[in-house]
């Protein structure tokens, strides 16, 4: 009788004990690493926001010039991923009515970034590709890869920070008369957006990156304000400035870029 009076109480004991050792453990585990064992999760999601931008100037007359920049500007939110997909194209040309017209500005950019969510809120893992085709940096075309750490500081109501930073590899086809300029290797990237949102619709968002290399360092800041015209129909200002510290004679390592720019937002 004792033996099966006992054996049910060991179970019941072992049992119990493991239940406490296992909470216990949980509790320890969110107290040195303030872990949370839900989720990293938004307030809608899915959520998929598309808008695109365009921004065209025409002169004729004495002088015949015309300028396009257009961008498309994806966010897709899932319960795993946040990702963000990004395309520009940029085209200027200018001439006089007894000279032919000579292009001053031909860019093509697209990149995409995948964060991978943790369960810690906020906390995640990225990886970033991005491809480049400017006719007046002394390449061809170059991409990034890099893949490493990503943190979403804060997000509420009236703004947004954000940051990744992790290693990377750029390559690089430089023009047949810049073969020396070829600063492909191993990078380092980080990049911090910071986004403000006011009550009457309008939008601030500002947004830094950098890739180090051996070499050569790229870095990149774009200001934009942006104010609702009617709709889904928006108005947007942008100053963008490019800086590298190893480029051609004949380029400038430091080019910046302002415009007035109509954004529609699709979804």
């Amino acid at each position: 009788m004792f033996r099966k009076i006992f054996r049910p109480r060991v179970v019941v004991g072992a049992i119990c004990i493991g239940v406490c050792l296992s909470a216990n453990a949980r509790d320890l585990i969110e107290t040195l690493y303030h872990a949370d064992f839900t989720p990293d999760a938004d307030d809608e999601i899915p959520r998929f926001t598309l808008d695109g931008e365009l921004g065209v100037l025409i002169n004729t007359g004495n002088t015949s010039a015309a300028s396009v920049k257009a961008a498309v500007n994806a966010d897709h939110e899932t319960e795993n991923w946040s990702s963000i997909y990004f395309a520009e194209l940029l085209y200027k040309e200018s001439g006089t009515p007894t000279t032919e017209r000579d292009i001053s500005a031909q860019r093509f950019f697209t990149s995409a970034q995948f964060d991978y969510k943790l369960l810690t809120p906020g906390r995640r893992l990225f990886m970033y590709g991005d491809y480049e085709d400017d006719q007046f940096t002394g390449y061809e075309h170059r991409a990034s890869l890099a893949a490493g750490w990503s943190q979403r500081v804060w997000r509420n109501e009236d703004s947004e920070f954000r940051y990744s930073v992790g290693p990377g590899y750029t390559f690089i086809e430089a023009e047949e008369d810049n073969e020396s300029l070829v600063n492909d290797g191993i990078i380092v990237r980080a990049s911090a957006e910071y986004k403000y949102h006011w009550s009457s619709g309008a939008k601030l968002r500002q947004f830094v990156s950098t890739e180090a290399g051996e070499e050569n360092t790229k870095s990149r800041s774009e200001t934009s304000l942006s104010a609702n015209v009617f709709g889904s129909l928006a108005m947007k200002l942008s100053f963008i400035l490019n800086h590298e510290t190893d480029t051609p004679e004949d380029v400038a390592a430091l080019s910046t870029e302002t415009s007035v720019a109509l954004v529609y937002q699709f979804f």
